[in-house]
């Protein structure tokens, strides 16, 4: 069921499943909570409460904001998790990776540890011999500046085809009806290209402050980097010692939790085991 929570500037939507230790799961931008439709049962089956929250501007939250960037929504994700009663394992993917980490270093009274899967939480700018060597790369980068000039929901689905390399979901289809739908809502479209613009200088600047456990999850075939490993490396080495980890789902592009989501789960699972508070 889907309920509404208040904070300044308008509402967040989310829904609550299961019983157990606190798991917030935060999608990335131009998308909704249902991204993380295969994850959640396997979560709330294996004793988790499992918490899927629409990002401002997306979903059934409100579509206008006054900004959009990182530390907004880790605002936002911090008032959820104080009214669900944390502290809870925050996961964020992309743009939600780099709240994550804000939200790690600002709250850490709230969160028992951070998953970032796929997460913009460096500011990096385009590697010009990445365009020209890495072909997936290339594509990637075209689609998305289009689809930030444009405002296009087309040119957004031709950017999900390269961030899905090779194996989708059965509901593929339905799926990307379902997100060209959402962004046609009006304000949707303004609210991701604003996501867009805003640079990760604000996760980055607190990448030295987490204390908590950090588990990164980079897909080997995401677009948005040249060397995906390398960027999760980076992230790593960026945080205190011993803090994260790194793992690389073979195969995966930037929507592991949708193409593989046993093996995103099997990873998930593991650092929840390690890291939850009963």
């Amino acid at each position: 069921m889907t309920e509404f929570l208040a904070v300044e500037g308008g509402t967040i939507a989310y829904e609550v499943r299961g019983a157990g230790p606190l798991v917030v799961l935060a999608h990335g931008m131009g998308d909704t909570r249902d991204a993380y439709r295969f994850v959640v049962p396997q979560l709330v089956a294996a004793g988790y409460r499992v918490a899927t929250a629409d990002l401002r501007g997306c979903g059934d939250s409100s579509a206008k904001w006054p900004s959009y960037s990182r530390t907004d929504i880790a605002g936002d994700l911090i008032a959820l998790i104080q009214h669900l009663g944390g502290p809870a394992v925050l996961v964020g993917h992309s743009i939600s990776g780099g709240s994550a980490t804000i939200v790690a270093a600002r709250a850490p009274e709230l969160i028992d540890g951070i998953v970032e899967l796929a997460p913009f939480t460096r500011k990096l700018g385009i590697s010009l011999s990445g365009l020209l060597r890495v072909k997936r790369y290339r594509a990637g980068a075209v689609r998305l500046l289009m689809t930030g000039i444009l405002g296009s929901a087309n040119w957004w689905k031709k950017y999900l085809e390269v961030s899905y390399p090779g194996r989708r979901p059965a509901d593929w289809a339905e799926h990307l009806r379902l997100i060209e739908a959402a962004l046609e809502e009006p304000g949707r479209m303004k609210a991701m290209q604003k996501m867009a613009q805003s640079a990760p200088t604000d996760a980055a600047a607190e990448l030295g402050n987490v204390r908590c456990p950090v588990l990164i999850i980079e897909g080997s075939l995401d677009p948005d980097w040249v060397n995906p490993r390398a960027e999760g490396e980076a992230i790593v080495a960026a945080m205190p010692a011993g803090a994260a980890r790194l793992e690389v789902i073979e195969g995966a592009g930037h929507y592991m939790h949708a193409q593989y989501p046993d093996e995103t789960v099997a990873l998930l699972r593991h650092f929840l085991e390690a890291y939850t508070r009963a």
